[in-house]
């Protein structure tokens, strides 16, 4: 999986970023961090103290992450996997 969600229950910005990733027809991999102390951890030393979490590998190889509810950046994303399932 190219993009992975870790979301917390009841967060509206994650249902929000899976709802724009669902309409473009992205698949991404969700984690509950209300279930996983040890990816909670990860997240917390990654520096970040709200959900959701989403990291990404683009086409080419790069990693990115980021916090909260990002149309720009998931944006950016979709782009690029739609680039390159056309080429």
């Amino acid at each position: 999986m190219a993009i992975t969600i870790y979301e917390t229950p009841g967060c509206s910005g994650c249902r929000l970023t899976k709802a724009i990733l669902d309409r473009a027809g992205i698949t991404y991999s969700t984690v509950d961090l209300s279930e996983s102390l040890d990816d909670y951890r990860a997240v917390k030393a990654m520096g970040y103290t709200q959900a959701p979490v989403v990291c990404v590998t683009y086409p080419d190889g790069r990693n990115d992450h980021w916090s909260g509810l990002r149309p720009d950046l998931l944006g950016k994303y979709i782009t690029s996997e739609k680039a390159q399932a056309a080429a």
